[in-house]
């Protein structure tokens, strides 16, 4: 789950991340307010920043300066209802002003190639880091970190030394530097993150090192663990299938296709993603409408469920089921596949193509058989499966 940057910044304060102050608002009226709050009485500025999930606001006109609660009203009332790439502005975030001195770059993820994490940092922030990665590769610092020490004061050292901090600036703000970093490993280590980025990391005038934007990606997969993120979710935004998919504990993710694909194992549906869409350039270009994996329990509630929100989505035109019988055998696939048509009723009205392989397939071929449902057809291969899928969906279009 990607979070907000006012979201961002909350958790930055949490874990003792050095931020400035930061007050979220949907109307002028709401960010007039927080403006008073946040201003200085001898003057200053605020910003008023967009809040999309997405780059790019400075150079869309989704973050503007503000030097009285009037104009940060004022400035609000323009950013409100902006779309920024595809994402439409439904709140800003009225933040402190801050005397610039220089602009740093941290990012700490989750290098999945190497099993470990990886720190990046450089002391030239502020610009676009795919830009500097690719213009001046040298500029940006990568330092593996052992997931089993993460960022400890000898890491911090190494990644401030690696990026040129002592003598670029000064050994001093080095050790400031070093220090925030070592309160984000913090914020990635508690809060289960796979993305902690700050952009910009900066040094003001007064000397202070400030976190003054941020990127926070939670790992889903952790949510047990933290029942306060599920108040982060951007709820309104979210995709209702995907949202009705998460209530059943489906792993599901929309896309935008006609053909509705069930398979049991990440691997086995990622594949079948691929075959679809190559099965579907001879078929009008039709293209897979979903992944979703059913795991190993291929039940006929579990079938159920996943039928039922894949018959909903109003792109759907075919369903493709392909299935690997494992420790779920093909015989209780096809048992749930039958009884999840029974369940749904009249509201299953596409046709399904049913493609099952491994432990006791004849058994389940024939228990599918036998039921002669007038939706389902089934297919020996994947490759087989897919093309008819793909002509159904075409045929339907």
């Amino acid at each position: 789950m990607d979070l907000f940057e006012y979201q961002a910044r909350d958790i930055f304060e949490k874990h003792g991340v050095p931020v400035l102050g930061g007050v979220v608002a949907t109307t002028p009226d709401e960010a007039r307010a927080a403006a008073e709050r946040l201003l200085p009485a001898d003057g200053g500025v605020v910003v008023v920043k967009a809040q999309v999930k997405t780059g790019g606001r400075g150079k869309a006109g989704g973050v503007k300066l503000a030097r009285s609660a009037d104009e940060a009203a004022e400035r609000a009332g323009e950013i409100l209802g902006m779309d920024i790439k595809g994402h439409t502005v439904h709140r800003v975030m009225v933040a402190a002003g801050a005397a610039i001195e220089q602009e740093y770059y941290f990012s700490l993820l989750l290098d999945r190639a190497e099993r470990r994490y990886l720190a990046m940092a450089s002391v030239e922030g502020g610009m676009e880091i795919e830009q500097l990665a690719v213009e001046r590769p040298e500029a940006l610092a990568r330092v593996a970190v052992d997931p089993r020490v993460g960022i400890d004061a000898a890491t911090a050292e190494r990644i401030v030394a690696a990026a040129g901090f002592p003598e670029k600036t000064s050994p001093e703000i080095a050790g400031k530097v070093a220090a925030v970093l070592q309160k984000l490993w913090d914020v990635y280590r508690e809060e289960d993150a796979t993305l902690v980025e700050v952009n910009p990391l900066v040094l003001t005038k007064d000397g202070d090192v400030v976190a003054l934007d941020g990127k926070v990606t939670l790992d889903g997969n952790a949510d047990f663990r933290h029942a306060d993120h599920a108040a982060l979710e951007d709820k309104a935004a979210a995709d209702p299938l995907e949202a009705r998919a998460k209530e059943k504990d489906l792993n599901y993710v929309k896309l935008d296709g006609e053909v509705g694909i069930i398979g049991n194992g990440a691997g086995l549906v990622m594949s079948t993603l691929d075959v679809v869409a190559y099965a579907g350039e001879a078929h009008g270009g039709v293209k897979p409408a979903n992944f979703l994996d059913i795991g190993g329990g291929a039940s006929a509630e579990v079938m159920a469920a996943g039928l039922d929100i894949i018959l909903t989505d109003p792109q759907v035109k075919s369903v493709f089921v392909n299935v690997f019988g494992g420790i779920t055998a093909c015989d209780a696939v096809a048992n749930g596949i039958v009884a999840a048509l029974e369940i749904l009723g009249d509201e299953a009205s596409k046709p399904l193509v049913v493609r099952l392989d491994g432990n006791n397939v004849v058994e389940g071929r024939r228990i599918l058989a036998d039921a002669a449902h007038p939706l389902v057809t089934l297919a020996d291969t994947m490759d087989g499966g897919a093309d008819k899928a793909a002509e159904l969906a075409h045929a339907a279009a």
